[in-house]
């Protein structure tokens, strides 16, 4: 039997989950940042989901997404009503979860060829 490596097409993608760090691809990340299939906004200022407003969604909303994946650290926690509705309102799917669950769910949907944007918080108080 002969094994292949089978690499993710011509997309980003997250290869590892951590406690302080997310690797994409072959990149370490330490601080809070927007993913998408073909670019990634780096430093994104936002260390705690429950702070999220109008500013901190913008870079998100730039992006057009069809669903946002929000990843809020080490356990899902829960934006405020408001920033949920603001999604909604434009007919943007957003599903919350903790920072692996989604990055599982952004490597299935970007796969799949999806307008999924990830946006994940690290570094701060969870």
């Amino acid at each position: 039997m002969q094994l292949s490596l089978n690499r993710p097409g011509e997309y980003l993608f997250i290869r590892r989950v951590g406690a302080a760090a997310i690797t994409v691809v072959d990149r370490d990340l330490e601080r809070s940042f927007v993913l998408a299939p073909d670019r990634a906004i780096e430093d994104w200022p936002v260390t705690d989901v429950k702070t999220l407003d109008a500013v901190a969604v913008a870079p998100i909303l730039e992006l057009k997404p069809a669903v946002v994946i929000l990843g809020s650290g080490p356990r899902t926690v829960f934006p405020p009503q408001a920033v949920l509705a603001e999604f909604l309102k434009r007919g943007i799917g957003i599903e919350v979860m903790d920072n692996a669950a989604a990055a599982r769910t952004f490597n299935v949907l970007a796969s799949e060829g999806r307008k999924v944007v990830g946006a994940f918080v690290l570094g701060g108080r969870q």
